[in-house]
């Protein structure tokens, strides 16, 4: 049996299939052109998410700045042993002791000079320029709200003639650097607390012996052209160096700019304690006679230590910076002022030009209680000083609710 098989010629139409190109040619000639913008201020808004993970945006601090920093907030520490130091050992700073006051001042000269090195002249102009009425604000807090506070101070808790005369003196001392120092841990205004403290020392000359005749009733002179010449020497010209500074070595100082807060507050809490070892002897002299037996409870020997003249002075001064502090904040916020402003202000108000005090008390009263206030300030005060520099350092000052970014491009 045979098999035979055919094949035909397929008589379908054929099926075409579009050949798929592997690359898309580019047209040499055809260019992409930007749209015409008819509104000449037109404004280029970039959204970037609140928590954004994008590595371009946000950028991670070195380790050694994050150590810098750490470093820098542990002021109330290094004023603390400084103080305790001083109390225990007074000639432990013996030899910054002896030059003074050629010493304390060169210390305040060094300390304004790394503050002026982080700022720039056009922000002080700026603020002179711009913004007067919050200088002569801040001023008039300085003058007002201290030394009313001094003066109830010394009313309510009853101090004796002497260190209620010391109270006062303290009460109407303007700013010193130590302020400076602490606004710029806590993220204030910096440039506003320095002119702040500048006007003041300056009108120091003529509202110390004012104020403490009028609440204290007895005159304090003041040398107006010997406390005029060291403001210059002290604040002003160290502040227009740094400045001067940043301006023509941009790249050097760009290198010293981040370690200028730490030198300033190890510079401080030097010169500090220095003032409190000097003045230990007045300190020591007010808890003769108290009794700190073994036998008697820790609540029996707080209760003496309060009762004595010097728990007097530590608490009244501790109350009188506390309550210029608030009561700074409260006024510029009241104010209207920004957040930064705010913090420059409660600061400048509730540090005092310690140093000040104990020279004025000193030179021009004979009795030793009159510079206890203000030798014990200069260890309360920066401690608590630090301490809210510390706490506003970590809350961010501006606090933005919204990351959005507008670059004006007019």
């Amino acid at each position: 049996m045979a098999i035979s098989v055919c094949f035909s010629p397929l008589t379908s139409t054929p099926k075409h299939y579009s050949r798929i190109p592997l690359y898309k040619p580019i047209n040499p000639i055809t260019t992409l052109t930007t749209p015409k913008i008819l509104n000449p201020n037109f404004k280029k808004v970039n959204c970037v998410p609140e928590n954004s993970q994008n590595l371009s945006v946000i950028q991670e601090k070195p380790r050694w700045k994050n150590w810098v920093s750490i470093a820098e907030s542990l002021y109330p520490v290094y004023v603390t042993v400084g103080g305790v130091v001083a109390c225990l050992k007074p000639s432990t700073f013996s030899w910054f002791v002896k030059c003074a006051p050629t010493s304390y001042s060169l210390g305040l000269w060094f300390i304004m000079l790394a503050m002026g090195l982080t700022l720039e002249i056009k922000e002080l102009t700026n603020l002179l320029l711009q913004k007067p009425l919050s200088i002569l604000f801040g001023c008039a807090a300085q003058y007002t709200i201290m030394p009313t506070l001094g003066l109830i101070l010394s009313k309510i808790l009853g101090l004796p003639p002497s260190i209620s005369v010391g109270l006062i003196l303290l009460a109407c001392c303007p700013g010193g650097t130590a302020s400076n120092v602490v606004t710029l841990i806590a993220q204030g205004d910096v440039p506003l607390s320095i002119v702040m403290t500048a006007c003041t020392t300056i009108g120091a000359v003529v509202l110390i012996p004012l104020l403490t005749m009028i609440l204290a009733g007895t005159y304090v002179p003041v040398d107006a052209v010997k406390l005029s010449i060291s403001t210059l020497q002290v604040v002003v010209a160290p502040i227009l160096l740094g400045s001067y500074l940043q301006h023509k070595f941009p790249k050097a100082v760009k290198k010293i700019t981040p370690f200028a807060p730490l030198l300033a507050v190890l510079a401080i809490s030097l010169v500090s304690a220095s003032v409190f070892s000097e003045n230990v002897g007045r300190l020591r002299s007010s808890v003769v006679g108290m009794s700190f037996s073994s036998d008697l409870p820790l609540l029996s020997r707080a209760q003496n230590v309060l009762a004595s003249e010097f728990g007097l002075v530590a608490v009244s001064v501790a109350l009188l910076h506390f309550a210029g502090f608030f009561v700074g904040y409260l006024s510029a916020a009241l104010a209207g002022f920004s957040e930064p402003q705010r913090r420059a202000v409660s600061i400048e108000v509730g540090m005092q030009n310690c140093t000040l005090g104990v020279v004025l008390a000193t030179s021009h009263f004979s009795s030793p209680g009159v510079a206890l206030p203000a030798a014990t300030s200069v260890i309360i005060m920066n401690i608590m000083g630090s301490c809210l520099g510390f706490f506003w350092k970590c809350i961010n000052p501006t606090q933005p609710k919204s990351s959005l970014e507008v670059t004006d491009k007019s």
